[in-house]
Formats: C-alpha cells, structure tokens, sequence
C-alpha cells in the first residue's frame, strides 16, 4: 500500500491517459492537474470523450495507457484507494423515488461503509446542508428537479471525499434550481476543500464556478485556461460560448421532477 498522499499535491494529475475502443481512440494521451480545492471544468461537444475520461477517473473504466493521480494515489496502481477518496455524480438518475430522502442515504451510507454510530449525524449533516431537512421523510417521487439533484450531491458526499466528479451536475434544470445547486457546490468548497471536476455543456455554470476550463474535441484538450484567459484569446468581447465554437468548430444545443429529470438525463447521456 502506497503510503498517505501529500496534501499539498494537486488533488488531480493526468499523464498520458489514453482509452481505445478498438480502433477508435476516444480519449488520447490527455495530461493536466487541477489543484486542490479547485474547480475544474471540462467542456466539449457530444462524442468529445467527456463521459469516457470521467468514467476513467472514477475507475469505471482502465486506461488503454497512460495513469492519473487523485488525491495521491495512482488510479492504474491503486484504484481501490482512489475510490476511497472520490465521490461520482452521475448524468444518469441515482436516487430511488420510492424512496424517501433519508432512506436514500442512508443506503449510500451503508455502501460507503459508515460506522453504524455515525450514520444519522452525518445524513442529519447532509440533508441540512443540502437544504432538505424539511422534506427528508417524503418519497424522492415527490421532489423537484434541483431537490433531486441536491440529494444526489449529498449521496456523493456522505463519506467526505477529497474529490467529486459531477457528470452535468445541472442538466434538465430550471434556472432557479440550477442556481441553488451552482451555491450548493460552492459551498462544498468552501465548508470541506472539496476539489471538484465538473463536465458540463452550460457556459455560464463553467463561467461561475470554474477556476480552470479545458475545452476537449476528439479526444484531445483543444485549449486548457481560466475562463478569462480563454476568453482573451478568442477576442475582448468574447464569450465562453465563442471559445468553445472556436476551438471545437461545433456549437451547443441543450426543472421538472422525478419522471422529466429521469427523461432529460437519459437523453443527454445517449447522445454523449
């Protein structure tokens, strides 16, 4: 066993990594770090290898070459020591509806393994945190779009972990919602140090809460910057909208509640 990461390392340091599908190579030879107690935002078009690096990250899926360091540990050497230190918000609908939202995590908490006796202090935590004391005991069926949404951001964060990964940690949302979770994971950052790497295809979430942005086309970092230094090399007045057409040449194209969020993540996660 590799021995305790130093703090004081990025929390995220991509070498070389590489994944192929036979002949196509989705992800190809990508190297950059995030530092910790940043947020890392990762934009591109659909088919750009977005899901596919995450995955990776997150050890659902091996590398063909290439390795990744999170919070320390080498993702390739010691993938079960990653896992321990990540939380993973998927595109893709986690929570259950016929469930309430304390017994959503508390499942979460028994698969992370939390000692019995601290199960209820840490959901209580959560379920405070996230602003949904007040409904813990209604089925998740019953929730909106953004209460869905910050209850799966709680199910990540149970355990504490040095890095989230969120998969469009906004999609299908309305505005309002969508602006309550953008405070929800500020707020991570500033209460735990949470580093966080975040795909999305909204420019002004990245814009917001992003320190650093990579823009990736075919599997390859098109252009990796602060907003503003992206922005500055596209023109004065441009946006992250014309960095992102700039680099990849394409152009993005994107509430509710258990049954449209269910809808609206199916269809973003089939088209890429």
């Amino acid at each position: 066993m590799e021995n305790a990461p130093d703090a004081t390392l990025n929390a995220i340091e991509v070498q070389s990594l590489t994944r192929r599908f036979g002949a196509l190579v989705a992800v190809d030879h990508l190297n950059f770090s995030c530092a910790s107690g940043a947020t890392f935002g990762l934009l591109g078009p659909n088919g750009a290898g977005k899901s596919t690096l995450i995955k990776m990250l997150t050890t659902l899926l091996p590398p063909s070459e290439g390795t990744a360091k999170i919070a320390g540990y080498d993702l390739v050497q010691h993938p079960e020591l990653v896992r321990g230190k990540i939380g993973y918000v998927s595109q893709m609908l986690s929570a259950d509806g016929d469930l309430t939202g304390y017994e959503n995590l508390l499942i979460s908490a028994k698969l992370y393994g939390m000692p019995r006796a601290e199960r209820a202090r840490r959901i209580a935590q959560a379920l405070e945190f996230m602003d949904l004391a007040h409904v813990s005991g209604k089925r998740v069926r019953q929730y909106s779009g953004g209460m869905i949404r910050r209850l799966e951001i709680a199910q990540s964060m149970l355990h504490r972990p040095a890095v989230l990964f969120m998969d469009e940690p906004s999609v299908g949302l309305d505005p309002s919602a969508k602006r309550s979770v953008w405070e929800r994971i500020r707020e991570l950052r500033r209460e735990f140090g949470t580093t966080i790497l975040m795909t999305t295809h909204d420019m002004e979430e990245a814009d917001h809460l992003c320190e650093m942005v990579a823009v990736m086309h075919r599997g390859v970092l098109a252009a990796l910057d602060t907003p503003a230094g992206l922005k500055a090399q596209v023109g004065a007045e441009a946006t992250l909208d014309d960095v992102f057409i700039h680099f990849t040449g394409a152009t993005i194209s994107e509430g509710g509640e258990l049954r449209d969020v269910a809808r609206t993540r199916s269809t973003t996660q089939r088209l890429g």
